[in-house]
C-alpha cells in the first residue's frame, strides 16, 4: 500500500487535487505493474517560503517534495521512471519546474502495509494486491 506524499509550496483547487490523485495513481500503477486501490496519497499545501531545496533561489516558481512509502522488490528503472513520471507530472499540472522537485522513495517489505483486511504481500509482477 504506496502512501505517496505530494509537499507544494502553492494552492491547488479540489478539482485540481482530485485530478492529479488519479493521475498519479494511473502513472504508479502502470510503472509499478500494480492495482491502483491500495494506493493512497497525501497532497500538503504550504506558504511560499514553507518548503525550501538548497538549489532553488525562486522558490515562488514552486517547489514540490515527494516522498513514496513503496514496497520493495522494484527495479531501479522503475524506480527512476516513477521519479520522473511524479516530475513530469507536477511540472505539467502545476509549472513546477523539474530542478524544484526532489523525491524520495523508502522501500518497505509487504507486511509493512496493513488495512483493515489484511496486510499486504510481498511485490510480485502483475499483481493485484487486494484481489483474493
Amino acid at each position: 500500500m504506496p502512501h505517496l506524499q505530494f509537499e507544494i509550496n502553492q494552492k491547488m483547487t479540489d478539482a485540481e487535487k482530485n485530478s492529479f490523485a488519479k493521475q498519479v495513481r494511473k502513472l504508479f500503477s502502470d510503472v509499478m505493474d500494480t492495482g491502483t486501490d491500495h494506493i493512497s496519497i497525501s497532497i500538503r499545501e504550504f506558504g511560499t517560503y514553507n518548503l525550501s531545496i538548497g538549489r532553488v533561489k525562486e522558490p515562488e516558481k514552486g517547489i514540490a517534495l515527494v516522498n513514496a512509502d513503496i514496497r520493495e522488490g522494484r527495479s531501479m528503472e522503475q524506480r527512476r521512471t516513477l521519479s520522473m513520471g511524479f516530475m513530469e507530472l507536477l511540472n505539467k499540472t502545476m509549472n513546477i519546474p523539474v530542478k524544484h522537485i526532489y523525491v524520495t522513495l523508502t522501500e518497505h517489505k509487504g507486511e509493512d502495509f496493513h488495512l483493515f483486511e489484511k496486510c499486504l504481500a510481498s511485490w510480485q509482477e502483475g499483481e493485484d494486491p487486494l484481489a483474493d
